[in-house]
């Protein structure tokens, strides 16, 4: 094939996905095995050999690695980045929080960081926790600003921020109407 570039190394290519945005270990993992998966499939697929060529025709053709070499090489590869702070959870956790927090409640945060295979914090879970009528109140108000009268209407206005993670006592609040600042 005219035009066919190699494919990154596994260090390439993580540094490549990390310089587009944050990724937890767990979904970097995924993304790298898929990799060097692709990598293994191109390596046995190699083209002839030069039958004029000696030396390369005669070294043996190599074995596609087994999953656990797989493993242990992408393994090394996520140990190397985090010694040297390309990729941190910690990190993500801030970055998806700072993303998600005007939009989204706590749940909702909480649900998308355990599809990572991460938790949070006990200090941004209560910040979190802190400001949630708040947040729900300005995302009401851009989606409706006026309190409903009818109960299908309020349905409606609960089920919107009860999707978007927000816990059933704001919800309860926002949609009937209070102040999000009074107790």
């Amino acid at each position: 094939m005219a035009g066919h570039c190699p494919l990154l190394s596994l260090k390439a290519q993580a540094l490549a996905l990390l310089a587009r945005r944050e990724y937890s270990r767990s979904e970097l993992q995924t993304r790298l095995l898929a990799h060097a998966r692709k990598r293994a499939a191109a390596a046995a697929e190699a083209p002839a050999v030069d039958p004029w060529d000696h030396e390369a025709a005669a070294a043996q053709p190599q074995e596609a690695p087994s999953a656990e070499a797989l493993h242990a090489e992408v393994d090394a590869v996520l140990d190397w980045l985090a010694s040297r702070q390309y990729q941190s959870d910690t990190r993500f956790v801030e970055t998806r929080v700072n993303a998600r927090a005007a939009r989204h409640g706590e749940r909702r945060i909480r649900h998308e960081l355990a599809q990572h295979g991460l938790t949070l914090d006990a200090d941004t879970a209560q910040q979190l926790r802190s400001t949630e009528v708040q947040r729900a109140h300005e995302v009401w108000l851009k989606r409706f600003g006026v309190v409903a009268t009818e109960a299908h209407e309020r349905a409606r206005q609960m089920r919107f921020l009860a999707a978007r993670g927000f816990s059933a006592e704001s919800v309860r609040r926002v949609v009937g109407g209070r102040d999000p600042d009074e107790e």
